[in-house]
């Protein structure tokens, strides 16, 4: 793309705005319509060239060049344009990728092709129709029999849109980026895919999908900051979500056995390369099913993701040379304890003493809160020492029950929960729960976790689980952060259309800051 991106003003008459304002104006003025309301496009650039027939080898050259080949219409943004003389080059980029179109003077009506055609710019919008051939590159090429121009771009094209310094930008113009960046489109085409893929494999599963609330009275189901807003019809605040957790449960209660969704959650807390205020979440519920029935579940639905998808289980880790994590196979299985005890590389460590655990954190140069809570000081470790190096999948089990308060409290150690956390790459992918049905005790521990603020409990919650929820298996997956890993992204901004960015006005490249707490 030859053009570079004018930062002037639209009333400045000497920048490339201007001038094609005047283009416009000017075939306005001889009754061409720049703004077509429609062009029939009668294929895809892939499906066009896959119309390409070879001539039969036994055929000499002037026979070949009279071998028959489909008549097809395609459109796309102009990307690439090179005239010479009587004849351009021209390739579009549409849904698809890019075809190259071969355009020339005497195959288009007298002077449209020196007056009209030859004006055309980058970025702006063109349908053609025309036979397919092959150059002598070997480039499937569409012999244009016709054009029209569909839209007029006023603004060119950024000019090596990848190269630009400041990253910020492409994610504040992503339309910008999807145009001029290959990888963009793959990766967020794959992230649609991906989705899809996910709802097809629970349906196969007879999972029934569901939309529940987004602005909640009580923002409950995890351990976050809410954004709150005010509802002026009922003069009170509600929340935007930070789980879904607690109405896909009162689906369990309702008789819906097998229940997820796949949507959009909120959290006031960081703002970074790893985490982004909204997120997108899949919670999936399954009753007669417990933890391990979700091991079985995330581990098909993921070879199945690379099956499909990605068409390998090898996905190669972002900024490593050579390094590759493999999803097929088995999974390794870890309990959180023993890992703590590797990582501290201390047998007693579970019963140490406050003081002593923060003196042995202080060895280890992790810095620790003193005023944090013991299985908080452990949970620390694990998350500096132990999860940034499990790098192949880790389901970790049995994690402290205060960490998971929502969970079945495990029977051979009273101390854990019926949990694992799937970690890959360094991070957790994927939290499931034996989701805890006695109402008595999850008040209880509800009533614990809130303290003095009564107010966030969800009574409502209690009360459906006195109804009674049949025993059932949970999980929670961050789609955002499995995205990352199966694309290789550098960051969640890479999978994200249009993430949260700070008012251009302030600054807004967040770089390699990692504020707040970490989303799913």
């Amino acid at each position: 793309m030859s053009q570079k991106q004018s930062k002037s003003s639209p009333d400045n008459t000497s920048d490339l705005f201007a001038v094609r304002l005047g283009k416009l104006e000017g075939l306005q003025a001889e009754g061409r319509d720049p703004f077509r309301a429609n062009f029939e496009q009668t294929h895809t650039s892939k499906e066009a060239m896959a119309l390409y027939k070879e001539p039969p080898a036994e055929l000499d050259e002037t026979e070949a060049k009279g071998f028959p080949q489909e008549v097809v219409s395609v459109a796309g943004r102009i990307v690439v344009f090179r005239v010479m003389g009587k004849a351009s080059f021209v390739k579009i980029l549409d849904r698809d990728g890019v075809i190259q179109l071969y355009v020339t003077r005497d195959e288009l009506p007298e002077g449209e092709y020196n007056t009209y055609f030859k004006k055309l710019d980058l970025g702006d919008f063109i349908g053609v129709t025309g036979t397919l051939f092959k150059t002598k590159t070997g480039e499937i090429t569409v012999r244009a029999t016709s054009y029209t121009l569909v839209t007029k771009a006023l603004r060119p094209l950024p000019e090596k849109w990848h190269g630009i310094a400041d990253s910020d930008q492409i994610y504040r113009q992503r339309y910008l980026d999807l145009i001029s960046n290959e990888e963009s489109r793959r990766r967020l085409n794959q992230r649609s895919a991906i989705i899809k893929e996910i709802r097809q494999f629970l349906w196969e599963r007879d999972f029934m999908e569901v939309e529940t609330p987004m602005m909640q009275s009580v923002a409950g189901g995890a351990a976050a900051r809410p954004f709150v807003t005010h509802f002026n019809a009922l003069d009170c605040d509600f929340y935007l979500r930070i789980a879904l957790e607690l109405y896909l449960k009162r689906m369990l209660v309702g008789g819906a056995d097998r229940v997820f969704e796949m949507g959009r959650v909120f959290r006031n807390e960081g703002l970074s390369r790893r985490h982004n205020p909204e997120f997108t979440m899949l919670e999936i519920y399954q009753a007669y099913s417990d933890y391990r029935g979700m091991m079985e579940l995330v581990q098909s639905m993921v070879e199945r993701l690379c099956e499909r998808v990605l068409g390998t289980t090898r996905v190669p880790v972002y900024g490593k040379e050579d390094a590759f994590i493999e999803l097929g196979g088995k999974w390794k299985e870890a309990r959180y304890k023993d890992l703590i005890v590797e990582a501290v590389g201390d047998p007693d460590w579970f019963s140490r003493g406050q003081q002593e655990k923060l003196a042995r954190t202080a060895e280890l140069g992790i810095e620790v809160n003193p005023e944090l809570e013991d299985f908080e000081v452990t949970n620390n470790v694990f998350e500096k020492l132990v999860e940034p190096n499990l790098i192949q999948p880790t389901f970790v089990t049995h994690v402290p029950r205060q960490l998971v308060p929502l969970a079945k409290i495990s029977a051979d150690d009273p101390d854990t929960v019926e949990v694992f956390e799937l970690c890959i790459n360094g991070q957790e992918i994927a939290p499931a729960y034996s989701e805890q049905n006695d109402p008595v005790i999850q008040r209880r521990i509800l009533q614990e976790q809130v303290g003095e603020e009564v107010q966030n409990l969800d009574t409502d919650f209690i009360t459906s689980l006195e109804h009674g929820m049949p025993p059932a298996g949970g999980m929670g997956i961050g789609i955002d952060r499995l995205i990352i890993l199966l694309t290789s992204a550098s960051n969640i901004r890479d999978t994200i259309l249009f993430p949260t960015l700070r008012p251009e006005s302030q600054n807004s490249d967040i770089g390699d800051q990692d504020e707040g707490e970490q989303n799913p």
